[in-house]
């Protein structure tokens, strides 16, 4: 595997050093022999998407400092040019190891299972005359072939359009016959990248597009001979910038940026390894990059279209087994859910239990003449969404109000649609506050119900209303009709559609108002637990770690005695185990066939113990720069199965975990004791057995944290003694570095 490059001389690890550490994670499990092979390929298919999103976002960014002038070190003691030096070789060594696990493991492994992907000489003469059809016909129709010269200037690449270069020279003789050109071809985005062909012998056998194109080059160049030829493509700047203060509609200068945005610099240029050194010279001089900026790839260009070739083949026992989740059930006497829901709040675990509990809820309230209005707010949703169909219907006798979240990154586009659709429909639809991300997950709904009572019933969750990612996303759902949560999420409303600021949202927690204060006074609160020798344990789980604050505050927790797991499926900048300063803090994370999602935070709080669960996680952008909600547990059965299920089973893991060593590394927790000798166990597999009713939480292992310092000895690299000397003197001066921290977004 490839070293993620660190630089441990600070209390914090850089932001973008953890995040290539978390798809290196990802990488091993497309290396996992021990996971069914398409996925496999799913896995590799998706660091490639996730390598695209770090490229046009914190890559670009970096760059962007650079050009702003920036030289003063970040957090984690990086000038910008350092750390734009540290991420170049870090995703250069990635890359490699990302095609030495197509061309070394998946590729001679598919072959091997009957899933061919061949080049062009590799078919035989009926798939060749196949191809040659599908070309004629379905590809050379959409082709825009373009030859550089004064006359024809380089086109307008979009940002990751696949695109093929051509080295060209004029057959014809006559002046500058001899001179070389360059041919480009964008590959059309509407075809399939791999394009399936028939077999004779029984196997799944695929081309892919840009192959296909290339061997048909000449038809495209008649009067030149061809050279050389290579695909490429380029990634660009894809941050999204705009003066608030100046815009006179969010929804228009939205969509003025997306248009803008296909204006970006040029960040990063991919292109074959065996492409022509003119070639890469031509393209590497017009799109204005450094040469550090360009990787060479070792096979196809662009590895996150393996997507296709894991959804186009029908090899079901190459991939995981289905999963039936636990569809939700009423009580027994309840007539229907609200009746239910007047009696108990319900948790539901996704994707173990199924989603459908949550599009019922909304569904039976568009449906319910009794429901008099329905807010909710959406971030992400699918295209075939059954709740905004919900909330379309709600809209013909109902009040509704939706907040729809514009920049959403990357939905911005069909969250613009879902805002133009709403509003045809009656729907009253708000943008959220100007210069906050709405990101809160929030359904309220008012019904005057049997008893002549009206009522509030909510559901709050840690994902989005999207039934199609909730099969795989871990999240989790509360559906209560508790007067005080609801009463707060009815205050989050109005916060939200006419900035009106209440003194009390509680019980609920609130960003950017309640929000971080209250998580760093309950830190804060174990470590005076810790100090009067009563029960203090902090276990929280989420995506990512990186506030300065919330990080100082749980090294001070630690120092007092406060035993702390972090389960942080990304980005940690926190170093554990470092002594005299983490020494009680274990982070892990977890990778498996289910993208962890879900935020819990579990307190113990001497014995009284509270859990909360919520959609933001311990980030700056989340707590200072959104609205976020995260909302209180309550009722005890409820805290008692998401600490002796939910984050018992996740603590108890020895398959799917790593560990996280104070240098930033991470290994696997089977490799150390005690985990090493215990038996088998992966929290999602025994999650969703226990949804099947073949597992009891009696099967979950009794936890036994390893030791995060004899973590640190066994498996951390040895420093330098200058690097020792060095992180010794900041670990001295601790709240120095934090308050210089407090002085720095990380």
């Amino acid at each position: 595997m490839p070293e993620i490059k660190s630089r441990p001389e600070t209390l914090v690890i850089g932001r973008d050093e953890s995040w290539m550490a978390f798809n290196l994670r990802v990488l091993e499990e497309a290396q996992d022999a021990s996971n069914p092979l398409l996925e496999r390929v799913k896995f590799l298919a998706i660091t490639a998407s996730n390598l695209d999103e770090f490229a046009e976002i914190r890559i670009a960014g970096v760059l962007q400092r650079i050009e702003d002038g920036y030289k003063e070190p970040g957090p984690d003691g990086l000038t910008p040019q350092q750390a734009l030096s540290d991420l170049s070789e870090n995703v250069h060594n990635f890359v490699r190891e990302q095609y030495r696990c197509w061309n070394d493991q998946l590729l001679p492994e598919l072959h091997s299972n009957g899933v061919r992907v061949l080049k062009w000489d590799e078919l035989d003469a009926p798939a060749q005359a196949i191809a040659s059809d599908f070309y004629q016909k379905e590809v050379d129709p959409l082709l825009t072939p373009i030859t550089l010269d004064p006359a024809h200037p380089f086109p307008r690449v979009i940002n990751k359009a696949l695109c093929l270069a051509l080295l060209l020279r004029r057959k014809r003789r006559g002046a500058g016959a001899q001179n070389s050109l360059l041919g480009v071809v964008t590959v059309p985005r509407a075809l399939p990248r791999l394009v399936s062909l028939p077999s004779s012998i029984g196997t799944h056998d695929f081309i892919f597009l840009h192959d296909l194109i290339e061997h048909h080059a000449a038809g495209m160049y008649r009067g030149y001979e061809i050279l050389s030829k290579a695909a490429f493509r380029v990634t660009r700047n894809s941050n999204l910038y705009f003066e608030e203060e100046e815009a006179r509609n969010l929804l228009e200068t939205v969509r003025t940026e997306l248009h803008n945005r296909r204006k970006g610099d040029a960040v990063r240029l991919e292109i074959e390894e065996s492409a022509d050194p003119e070639i890469i010279d031509r393209l590497r001089i017009n799109f204005e990059l450094e040469d550090s900026q360009v990787y060479r790839t070792d096979g196809p260009v662009n590895l996150s279209r393996l997507m296709n070739l894991y959804s186009d083949t029908p090899r079901p026992d190459l991939k995981f087994q289905p999963f039936v989740p636990r569809e939700l059930r009423l009580s027994r006497n309840a007539t229907d859910l609200f009746d239910d829901l007047r009696r108990r709040d319900i948790l539901l675990h996704h994707p173990f239990d199924s989603y459908d509990g949550v599009v019922g809820f909304i569904q039976s309230a568009a449906a319910d003449p009794r429901v008099l209005s329905i807010k909710q707010t959406l971030y992400r949703t699918s295209s075939d969404s059954p709740i905004f169909q919900a909330l379309v219907d709600a809209a013909q006798n109902k009040e509704v109000t939706v907040v729809v979240e514009l920049m959403a990154r990357f939905d911005e586009a069909s969250n613009i649609r879902w805002a133009r659709n709403l509003e045809d429909a009656g729907v009253q639809v708000f943008h959220g506050i100007l210069g906050l991300k709405t990101h809160c997950k929030l359904a309220l709904l008012v019904r005057h119900d049997e008893d002549g009572v009206t009522r509030r019933y909510a559901h709050l969750g840690t994902g989005n209303y999207n039934p199609s990612t909730a099969r795989f996303y871990t999240d989790i759902s509360l559906l209560t009709s508790d007067p005080e949560i609801t009463l707060g999420a009815h205050n989050v409303f109005r916060y939200l559609t006419a900035h009106s600021e209440s003194d009390d949202y509680k019980p609920l927690l609130v960003s950017p108002l309640t929000l971080a204060e209250t998580f760093i006074r309950l830190i804060h609160r174990e470590t005076e637990h810790a100090a009067a020798g009563h029960p203090a344990q902090i276990i929280a789980k989420m995506n990512a770690l990186l506030e300065p604050s919330v990080v100082e505050a749980l090294y001070a927790a630690s120092q007092a005695g406060v035993q702390i797991d972090l389960i942080v499926r990304g980005m940690s900048a926190l170093r554990p185990g470092l002594k005299g300063i983490s020494e009680n803090i274990r982070v892990r994370s977890i990778v498996g066939r289910f993208l962890e999602h879900s935020r819990i935070f579990y307190f113990a709080n001497g014995g009284d113990e509270e859990v909360y669960c919520g959609s933001a996680d311990w980030l700056t952008r989340n707590l200072f720069e959104r609205c976020e909600v995260v909302f209180p547990i309550k009722d005890p059965h409820l805290r008692a199965r998401l600490r002796d299920e939910i984050l018992a089973a996740f603590l108890a893991d020895n398959v799917k975990t790593r560990l996280e060593a104070s240098d930033g590394t991470y290994y696997y927790a089977n490799t150390v004791e005690p985990y090493k000798s215990a038996p088998r166990f992966e929290s999602q597999t025994f999650l969703m057995r226990l949804a099947e009713g073949k597992a009891s939480v009696s099967d979950i292992p009794k936890y036994l944290p390893a030791s995060p310092a004899k973590q640190h000895r066994e498996h951390s690299k040895p420093h330098s003694a200058p690097a020792k000397k060095a992180r010794n003197k900041n670990h001295a001066g601790a709240s120095e570095h934090f308050e210089a921290m407090e002085n720095a977004k990380v």
